[in-house]
């Protein structure tokens, strides 16, 4: 009985030894992950910055386009008919995530339009640029899209991707009457605002009442300049948004590097703690058997 008893008291410090050092390697195999995803974020923030520096500085020039191509249809002042029906939206986002809620917002607001035009009896057809629009619109209005296009956001849009678009959505075959284009409008580097620009279709543009203030305006013309004025639209909304992401992940990063900083430091007082508490409970069995044997 004696002897069962003894075993048993040696048994134990030697779990505890074991669960205690099992504990230590589970909190320096945290910390080492968390020091790994640090440097990602860091390098990606790096990154970041260095793209939003770039889109910063070609977004003014941009800016031209997208004001004067609307100085058409603010000074005849277009308006679609009520009785006509078809709706198109346009959301710019991107292919890639890790930007806070840049492409949520779209999404929110794609829903809203969808929602209260739909109420309105209008016919809504949506039109993707980016794969995160697909991805957080397909389950619940995957019957809307008309187009989708990726590889979006990999790198600085040109004029030439947004013509690109803008061709392929006049060569859809879908006819509508008038629609937005819904994208985020960059206002500084924390800060970004989900706006929209109005399009028009070449029917609704020739059938404009106020248009009559221009002396004389051929068809061929106008269609052409409605074309123009598409791409000129998107190539805007696609600088803008790209702004904004840049702009967003940057301050994304920044924020997850901090908080892996205060993970790594509560991590390491606790490592600490954890080894000292290790460390003094071998130095009172090493006493208290030393004491025993006395």
């Amino acid at each position: 009985m004696f002897a069962r008893g003894a075993a048993i008291v040696l048994v134990q410090p030697q779990w505890g030894q074991v669960r205690n050092m099992a504990t230590l390697k589970d909190i320096t195999r945290r910390l080492k992950s968390i020091k790994n995803i640090q440097k990602i974020t860091k390098s990606m923030k790096m990154v970041s910055a260095a793209k939003y520096a770039r889109a910063e500085r070609e977004l003014k020039p941009a800016r031209v386009y997208g004001t004067g191509a609307l100085s058409l249809y603010e000074k005849a002042e277009i308006k679609a008919p009520e009785d006509k029906k078809k709706h198109l939206l346009i959301g710019v986002s991107s292919d890639r995530g890790l930007c806070g809620a840049i492409h949520t917002s779209i999404a929110k607001t794609l829903k809203n339009e969808i929602t209260n035009l739909s109420n309105a009896g209008k016919e809504v057809m949506v039109v993707g640029v980016g794969d995160k629009i697909r991805g957080l619109l397909q389950r619940t209005h995957g019957n809307y899209f008309l187009l989708t296009f990726k590889e979006v956001g990999r790198r600085p849009p040109s004029f030439g991707d947004a013509s690109a678009i803008a061709l392929e959505l006049l060569n859809s075959g879908y006819e509508f009457d008038e629609g937005s284009v819904i994208y985020n409008r960059f206002r500084s580097v924390i800060s970004y605002k989900t706006d929209e620009k109005p399009i028009f279709s070449f029917e609704t543009v020739a059938g404009s009442e106020s248009l009559s203030i221009y002396d004389d305006i051929d068809a061929d013309v106008l269609r052409n300049y409605q074309e123009f004025t598409l791409a000129n639209i998107l190539y805007y909304s696609l600088k803008e948004s790209t702004t904004s992401e840049q702009s967003a992940r940057m301050t994304a990063m920044d924020n997850a590097s901090k908080n892996a900083s205060e993970m790594i430091d509560k991590l390491t007082l606790t490592f600490n703690r954890t080894r000292q508490a290790v460390i003094t409970k071998e130095l009172i069995e090493i006493i208290s058997g030393a004491a025993a044997l006395d």
